[in-house]
């Protein structure tokens, strides 16, 4: 498990951290997970009204979000931003002058 977890989803904060604004720094990394944590919330309700419009397979319904959510985040990392060798320390010093 902490493969799978951790391994998978322990880089995410730095790259948020690298994504956002000096000045924003420490808020956006958990607005982002925040955010996510609410688009989420609504995961049951469609899984279980996909499950009943096919028969109640749920199986089915779990494949079909699982599947859709993985191509989506193939998506977004193939053409999502990325900034190498961000120095947090200069920014941090431009920003307090």
């Amino acid at each position: 498990m902490q493969v799978a977890v951790q391994g998978a989803w322990g880089i995410i904060p730095v790259h948020l951290n690298e994504l956002s604004p000096p000045l924003a720094r420490s808020l956006f990394p958990g607005f982002a997970y925040q955010l996510g944590n609410l688009i989420a919330s609504r995961n049951a309700p469609i899984q279980a009204g996909i499950a009943e419009s096919h028969g109640n397979n749920y199986a089915l319904s779990l494949a079909l979000v699982c599947g859709i959510t993985a191509v989506i985040i193939a998506i977004w990392t193939a053409i999502g931003p990325e900034r190498k060798n961000a120095d947090f320390i200069a920014e941090a010093r431009a920003t307090a002058d």
